[in-house]
């Protein structure tokens, strides 16, 4: 199996995880590439869900995809703000964030990252290309 540059590797799974969190009912999902620009990670998932239950279960999908890669790409951190309006996983490279629309409006991370590339991760938009 050929090796995958790490680089690649995230852009691959912050793509992976955009199309589960938009299967999954979440919507305005977006991947931003934020390398050069954040000394932090390399992508951001940002997405919103419907309900705090379909929130939690579209992490914990996130969670188990991560792991179930070879090699697995486990989560180093997740957290809340402890009313589910906001759950953040931090993959190091990728980070994925899911909010409550209000939330989602409050913390304005697409403004706050305003700079960053959007990364098209639509299936029919990359096999139009």
């Amino acid at each position: 199996m050929p090796r995958v540059e790490p680089r690649t590797a995230a852009r691959l799974f912050a793509i992976q995880a955009a199309r589960l969190a938009a299967n999954t009912r979440c919507h305005n999902v977006v991947v931003l590439e934020v390398s050069g620009i954040s000394p932090v990670t390399d992508y951001l998932v940002l997405a919103t869900g419907t309900s705090p239950r379909q929130m939690q279960t579209v992490c914990d999908q996130v969670e188990e995809m991560g792991e179930g890669q070879t090699p697995p790409n486990k989560a180093f951190s997740r957290q809340d703000d402890g009313s589910a309006n906001w759950s953040c996983i931090d993959f190091i490279d990728v980070v994925v964030h899911v909010f409550s629309q209000d939330a989602r409006s409050y913390y304005d991370l697409d403004g706050l990252w305003g700079d960053a590339k959007k990364v098209e991760w639509r299936e029919e938009a990359a096999v139009a290309k």
